[in-house]
């Protein structure tokens, strides 16, 4: 074995991958949609694996309520304000030095979607929010990039890897957006961290399997668990793609990916706070910023973000770079939008 690839030797000695399949890796290439509970235990667990680039895109910040399940951040990280795909990038770098490692600061959007899918091999799935996954769909037929979709609430998740053109996409099981009060959320369900885990290393299985050149050893499944019950599901959608007669897969629909379906205000599960971004991408000058909003409330920046914390009691307002703001202390749209008026002003 050759000694740049001493560091993987067990993985190696795993002869579905082998060294072949090792080389393969570091040469793959990743797009990870979001870096909270499972893009962070995927970072971690591909970057440990010797994924060869790994691109991380996260439009939030650390907070405390995230240690408890998000394996990358700790206090430090709280403290300092870190926007996650930094604060990930910095601990990933740490862990292995030969992997690229790329963080955008960024909300995924249809402006967006398809530079990010750029020179990628594979898309993986860590957001926490159905418009997203929608739009990643989109962009993974359009670009035909692989991608592998996982979720999780409470104790019970799921997950299933999408081959566009041959297997069933996202739109093909669920053909649209849950309505509003549906669906369980972790502000009414919470989540448990060993949830996280498992899903997210069952989306790194896939994500081994295609990068080390092993497609065809990802199952045609729709995987379903309970880690309280302990309950274990496959349910096949082999056929399922040949059975419904998707939009999105078979008729060309693109329509998340179009822009025909945007929000400017979106309501961040288990946060009580609204991120609010403005129609068009900004640049902003965080120094001058801060300046004019001294008289505001108490104002801390960073490289990435600016913090005021408003004189009125528990409303807070985190700037990012390209004009989006996290507006924490209301759940309320339009008290978001009021706010992100008032004092940012674009």
């Amino acid at each position: 074995m050759a000694s740049d690839l001493e560091r993987y030797s067990r993985q190696i000695l795993f002869s579905e991958i082998g060294e072949e399949g090792q080389r393969r890796l570091l040469a793959g290439r990743v797009l990870l949609c979001g870096c909270g509970a499972l893009g962070s235990v995927i970072a971690d667990t591909l970057t440990r694996a010797g994924v060869g680039f790994l691109r991380i895109v996260d439009r939030d910040f650390v907070e405390l309520s995230n240690l408890q399940r998000q394996i990358l951040f700790d206090e430090e990280d709280v403290e300092s304000h870190l926007p996650k795909a930094v604060a990930a990038a910095e601990k990933l770098q740490r862990i292995n030095r030969d992997v690229t490692i790329e963080p955008v600061v960024a909300d995924i959007d249809h402006t967006n979607i398809l530079d990010l899918c750029d020179r990628v091999d594979l898309i993986l799935d860590g957001t926490d929010n159905f418009e997203v996954r929608f739009l990643i769909n989109d962009a993974s037929l359009e670009r035909s990039i692989p991608w592998v979709y996982g979720g999780c609430i409470g104790s019970h998740g799921q997950t299933m890897t999408i081959f566009p053109g041959k297997t069933a996409c996202l739109r093909c099981l669920i053909d649209s957006v849950p309505e509003p009060g549906t669906t369980e959320t972790c502000d009414t369900a919470g989540i448990l961290g060993p949830t996280v885990n498992v899903i997210a290393s069952l989306q790194c299985i896939a994500a081994l399997k295609i990068l080390s050149g092993r497609p065809d050893a990802v199952s045609p499944h729709l995987t379903i668990i309970d880690l309280w019950d302990g309950s274990y599901r496959r349910m096949s959608v082999k056929d399922l793609r040949d059975r419904a007669d998707c939009p999105a897969c078979k008729r060309g629909d693109r329509s998340w990916l179009s822009g025909q379906h945007t929000s400017q205000s979106t309501v961040l599960c288990g946060r009580n706070a609204v991120q609010i971004a403005p129609q068009q991408k900004a640049e902003l000058d965080l120094s001058a910023l801060a300046a004019k909003l001294q008289a505001a409330g108490t104002v801390e920046t960073n490289p990435y973000l600016l913090r005021l914390r408003l004189n009125e009691p528990d409303v807070e307002v985190t700037v990012f770079r390209d004009g989006r703001a996290i507006i924490k202390g209301t759940q309320d749209p339009a008290v978001a939008k009021t706010v992100y008026s008032r004092y940012i002003g674009l």
